[in-house]
């Protein structure tokens, strides 16, 4: 099998990864925070060591970093935790419908409202059209790094001063930039990150993470079972116990941080080059291939992540990606739950075939790729 669908999950993960998987089930299935016998000591043991590489990774304070169950349920918590009646949203146009439906619902429910900043390739006019947009309701501008069908990044450093300056808060989707780029919250004035743990991060599926700047107060979504101030009615006010009722997925975090641990060793750049220099040969060897439609400039590591589009001949994205599934070569098609993103490209029509490479990908996979295409 050739899997070329990283951006929807990575795989494989690494060795260590799959070493630890016996070891997190036997060693991690233990309720964190609640209990003083030494297994479940050690379990939150982990969880806080795990909360302190992500912090390391991206900036933000230890006591931050909040563990959800994917992206998707860390920005319904960002959002809908700093929503007050009256508030506006500015989400870009390549934006997921990870947030899109979020800030829609709100709209439906007379509870906020939202502004969509269309994206360019002119990062000055990008940053423009989000500021154009900016009022004295705007409460946050919610932005994906990266494109998940098209893989061109934002300015995000710009987009973060710009916030910054305005007085609105930014709020990152990391998804598709997480673990291979870098990213840090000070530096880039980010007040919220979300992100999986089972794409770049090299963890477990049911894995993710919200990460809030100090001295940001969210509303909760969601009350429960935290293990502290267990007799008060009311949700603890504090990080992460805020964000985090009932069980966590302990063995689950034990995995993400060992596919953190091998980030570190490797370093996001190290990943970031192997991944679009394989990238760059297969747009190179699409771009001469009859009948392929490419849909975003050549590739690079300043300004993509290791995605590309394509369409083939008059097939439709589904039966290009059915026929390269027919000889073991995963793909993704259609619209990739960003709608939007497909709307700024001129793909509403006709969906696109994603191809998202990583980390153990090897240009031995591209060649035989490329050779499927052709003889299509």
């Amino acid at each position: 099998m050739i899997y070329f669908d990283n951006s929807a999950t990575s795989y494989p993960k690494p060795y260590s990864f799959y070493n630890n998987i016996y070891k997190a089930y036997l060693e991690y299935s233990f309720n964190t925070g609640r209990s003083s016998y030494k297994e479940a000591m050690k379990a939150s043991e982990m969880v806080f060591e795990t909360r302190e590489l992500i912090a390391q990774l991206f900036g933000f304070k230890c006591e931050n970093i909040v563990f959800t169950k994917n992206c998707t349920e860390a920005l319904n918590f960002a959002i809908k935790g700093l929503v007050e009646k009256g508030d506006e949203f500015i989400i870009s146009s390549l934006e997921h419908n990870s947030v899109l439906r979020v800030v829609n619902r709100l709209r439906e429910s007379q509870i906020a409202d939202y502004k969509i900043a269309e994206y360019c390739n002119d990062k000055s006019e990008f940053i423009s059209n989000i500021e154009k947009l900016i009022t004295e309701k705007t409460k946050a501008v919610i932005c994906t790094f990266a494109s998940n069908v098209f893989g061109v990044r934002v300015p995000v450093k710009d987009i973060g001063e710009l916030c910054k300056n305005r007085g609105v808060y930014f709020v990152l989707d990391a998804s598709q930039g997480a673990g291979i780029c870098s990213i840090n919250a000070l530096r880039d004035n980010i007040d919220i990150l979300c992100t999986s743990g089972h794409k770049s991060l090299l963890g477990a599926m049911g894995t993710g993470i919200l990460a809030v700047k100090e001295g940001i107060q969210l509303n909760s979504v969601s009350e429960g079972g935290t293990g502290s101030l267990s007799l008060e009615l009311s949700q603890p006010e504090a990080l992460p116990d805020r964000f985090e009722s009932g069980t966590l997925n302990v063995s689950g975090i034990y995995l993400l941080s060992k596919g953190i641990e091998y980030i570190n060793r490797e370093t996001p750049q190290k990943l970031l080059k192997h991944e679009i220099s394989l990238l760059r040969y297969l747009y190179t060897e699409l771009e001469k291939t009859d009948g392929v439609k490419l849909y975003t400039e050549m590739p690079d590591t300043e300004n993509f992540v290791p995605i590309l589009s394509f369409n083939f001949r008059d097939y439709s994205s589904e039966k290009t990606a059915a026929l390269l599934a027919e000889k073991d070569i995963c793909t993704r098609a259609g619209y990739h739950c960003s709608g939007l993103a497909h709307k700024t490209f001129s793909t509403l029509e006709t969906g696109t075939v994603r191809v998202s490479v990583g980390n153990f990908n090897t240009k031995r996979d591209c060649n035989r790729f490329i050779k499927v295409i052709k003889n299509l």
